[in-house]
């Protein structure tokens, strides 16, 4: 039996929920409906009163997310779509990622951001907007790969004291999976992770997928400069 990273998203929620009674989820038909994508899928039943629908206003999920998180709350605001949350970015960028800043008071939010293209998806639905809020100071930016990924970074960012944006890639919802939840939670913001050794470099949550492709991909190269008469090299670790 295996455990997909959508399925990991979830687990580290109720686990959150379970652990510390002062985390909360907050967002829309996250309740009975279970989320857009089920990431909150019978959280509603196991935690009454803590897996609350919002009103379709991203601005006043995350402004209300903000204060509840000065009165010791460490909300979970689940998007519906990352593309939405520009609608909320007011109270992202300026308010959320700045408070700490103006007051020395930090705000312990996690804001979960379905994003990426995926099947059908369409242009208003498949933003990835990570590089965009990387730009801000205050603000934490977390992009799961794995399943690992996806339990240890989600459990990380609702102990972090600071703002976190937690961009989930919709297309590795249910095609990224692994036999078991890591037993060992490890938290690692701030340090890089060596997938492979080498002298390039994968960015972002499709690395896996990247590095699944890379052997297809050179040798699609080699053949094209073949016919085209260039040279193609395959560069191996040090």
């Amino acid at each position: 039996m295996s455990i997909t990273y959508l399925e990991a998203i979830r687990e580290a929620q109720a686990r959150a929920l379970r652990e510390n009674p002062n985390v909360y989820i907050y967002g829309q038909d996250i309740s009975t409906y279970g989320g857009a994508f089920k990431a909150t899928k019978n959280l509603a039943k196991e935690f009454p009163g803590r897996v609350l629908d919002s009103p379709i206003s991203e601005d006043a999920m995350v402004g209300s997310a903000i204060g509840a998180s000065l009165e010791g709350m460490r909300p979970i605001v689940e998007m519906q779509f990352a593309d939405f949350s520009a609608n909320g970015f007011n109270q992202i960028v300026n308010h959320a990622g700045a408070y700490f800043y103006r007051s020395g008071v930090s705000l312990p939010i996690t804001i979960r951001l379905p994003n990426g293209g995926n099947p059908g998806a369409g242009p208003f639905h498949s933003q990835s907007l990570e590089s965009l809020y990387a730009h801000f100071p205050g603000l934490i930016i977390m992009t799961p790969a794995t399943v690992d990924d996806a339990y240890n970074f989600l459990l990380e960012a609702i102990a972090l004291d600071d703002p976190v944006l937690y961009c989930e890639h919709k297309y590795l919802y249910n095609r990224v999976k692994a036999e078991r939840l890591p037993e060992e939670v490890s938290f690692s913001a701030g340090k890089a992770l060596c997938r492979r050794p080498g002298r390039g470099s994968y960015r972002g949550h499709l690395c896996c997928h990247a590095l699944r492709c890379f052997g297809c991909g050179y040798r699609a190269r080699k053949r094209r400069n073949r016919y085209r008469g260039y040279r193609s090299e395959n560069r191996q670790a040090a």
